[in-house]
């Protein structure tokens, strides 16, 4: 056996993994694809990285059984995260709602903290190391991949498997673990893109492009959830935070309802302006809150050169509507090219939830993305890397 275990995929879930098992004494050998360590931590938050939520619960994680991933956020916990990282030298900052980022550090920093622990404890990291086959046997695992040309052949007793979502083409991520799981007749739950900006087509495709690069705050819901962040139009269609965390909850078509004026009443608003100066036009009123683009787009239904005095009822029953029932229904979604991350996945009943094995095949261990745990967007699924990272090199 050349190692304890090996380890595919030297991302966030596989390198916390390494680390964890190496305090233990555990020798790991990591199979990494693309040509260096952590390509989703180096580009996550613009690189920047916002490697923890402080809010991490279960309650933020989309999974067919939401119970799942409740055991192993109490065996590492955001505090584990949070000290783990500032005894490396990274100290948190809160950006907004609960996101932490490194203080004076940026992603490459995470990454470094990684690699240095691993060449510390003797775990290696082999780059360009493109896995073909995984043969199980009767005590262990044969794992051979390709690299530079040729084909090297390793075993090992245990054998993690941790190498993402579906296809990013730009990180170089791979099926790969959905394929192996469906070989051996372990359940997928369906998978699609999440986190991910909607597409808008049709009649109402040139009032969305025209306002391409203006951002507004809103609560974005649908029958199940809301999020009250900015959204940003796009030449196609909406992105931006809020637009991201509907769109795990999304399916195609369904529709999804924008209030553009979330902590306050337009109705309310106009009453006001009536009484103190009724001769302010609709657009001016307006103007105070958006910018011009903005108000000057929403003329495609309201009477803005109306003065709010002479609105009628039905007129301000439409405002109303307007603004805080604006109805969206997106033709799809930009793929998995633009997705943060992937929902769906290995079905969660196929991996015990106490040391994330699989329950059919002994000695075998799948963790972070390719599991049915899909978390909001904020740090949400680094935490959930982490932690599974963890749990995974107490068993190996």
């Amino acid at each position: 056996m050349n190692a304890d275990a090996i380890i595919i995929g030297a991302g966030a879930c596989g390198l916390m993994c390494a680390v964890q098992a190496g305090y233990l004494g555990k020798k790991v050998i990591v199979l990494e694809k693309n040509e260096k360590p952590g390509a989703k931590i180096l580009i996550s938050g613009g690189g920047r990285c916002n490697y923890t939520n402080q809010f991490a619960s279960a309650e933020q994680f989309i999974s067919a059984n939401p119970h799942f991933i409740k055991s192993a956020f109490t065996q590492w916990t955001v505090d584990d995260t949070i000290s783990f990282f500032e005894t490396y030298g990274i100290t948190g900052k809160e950006k907004t709602l609960g996101q932490l980022f490194p203080d004076d550090k940026n992603a490459k920093d995470v990454v470094e903290v990684f690699t240095s622990v691993c060449e510390d404890l003797g775990q290696e990291i082999r780059c360009n190391a493109d896995v073909k086959d995984i043969e199980i046997l009767p005590k262990g695992f044969k794992v051979s991949y390709e690299k530079n040309g040729k084909t090297v052949v390793l075993t090992a007793e245990k054998l993690v498997i941790t190498t993402g979502g579906l296809p990013i083409p730009k990180m170089g991520a791979t099926d790969f673990a959905l394929r192996f799981a469906r070989k051996n007749d372990l359940k997928i739950i369906e998978t699609a893109p999440a986190l991910v900006p909607l597409t808008i087509t049709g009649k109402d495709e040139e009032w969305f492009a025209q306002l391409s690069g203006n951002s507004v705050f809103c609560e974005v819901s649908n029958d199940e959830i809301s999020f009250e962040e900015n959204i940003l139009f796009t030449h196609w269609g909406l992105s931006g935070p809020a637009i991201l965390q509907i769109s795990s909850f999304w399916r195609r078509g369904e529709t999804v309802n924008l209030n553009l004026l979330p902590h306050q009443d337009i109705v309310v608003l106009l009453d006001e302006e009536r009484k103190t100066n009724g001769k302010t036009l609709l657009s001016t009123l307006l103007n105070r809150i958006y910018t011009k683009k903005f108000t000057d787009a929403l003329g495609k239904f309201l009477p803005l050169s109306k003065p709010v005095a002479a609105l009628t009822k039905s007129e301000i029953d439409l405002i109303e509507q307007t603004i805080h029932h604006f109805k969206v229904k997106p033709a799809g979604d930009k793929g998995y090219d633009k997705a943060e991350v992937m929902r769906g996945g290995i079905d969660t009943n196929e991996i015990s939830s106490k040391t994330l094995a699989c329950k059919k095949i002994p000695n075998l261990f799948f963790g972070g993305e390719c599991l049915d745990v899909t978390g909001w967007l904020g740090g949400y699924n680094f935490q959930w890397a982490w932690a599974s990272g963890f749990v995974i090199a107490q068993h190996i």
